[in-house]
């Protein structure tokens, strides 16, 4: 029961960062953005879309059904985190990689101290929301595909911030 609500709380969540996603895009394309890294955005779509069908597939054949607790408070640190890059960017933060020509880089909130710090989370929600449930291949397969994925996009968006 706990994995249920926890994975729709979570696909809800997912959703809710797609809508707010969707309506700063529409405001960075209003403003003269450009899109970098269009060629990679389907296949983290896919990734992102696997590991949610991982997570079920492995938990449906998985013969103990427990909840790591103290890795659940992880996760809502983490999320917590999350907010403050996307307060920390504002109208800036899409999942997809924009940049307005001839505006200065956002340096502030967490932007003061980490280059990346989106992508610190997600490696750390993709090793742990699995790792919750005691769900290992998920955790690891989604954990090394992230890692290459997380490659590709951070040289996509080095190159569209300098």
């Amino acid at each position: 029961m706990i994995f249920l609500l926890f994975f729709l709380s979570l696909v809800a969540l997912r959703i809710g960062e797609l809508i707010l996603s969707n309506n700063n895009e529409k405001w960075l394309l209003a403003n003269g953005a450009v899109e970098y890294g269009k060629q990679h955005y389907p296949w983290m779509i896919a990734l992102h879309t696997s590991f949610f069908i991982a997570l079920l597939v492995e938990y449906y054949f998985q013969s103990t059904h427990s909840c790591n607790f103290y890795l659940l408070f992880l996760f809502f640190v983490l999320t917590a985190l999350k907010l403050l890059v996307v307060k920390s960017l504002g109208k800036y933060w899409t999942t997809k990689i924009y940049r307005i020509p001839n505006t200065d880089l956002v340096k502030n909130g967490v932007y003061k101290y980490f280059k990346h710090p989106n992508y610190a989370i997600v490696v750390f929600e993709i090793a742990i929301i699995p790792l919750m449930f005691h769900l290992y291949f998920t955790a690891i397969v989604f954990s090394i595909l992230n890692t290459a994925m997380l490659y590709v996009r951070i040289s996509e968006e080095n190159k569209a911030l300098k």
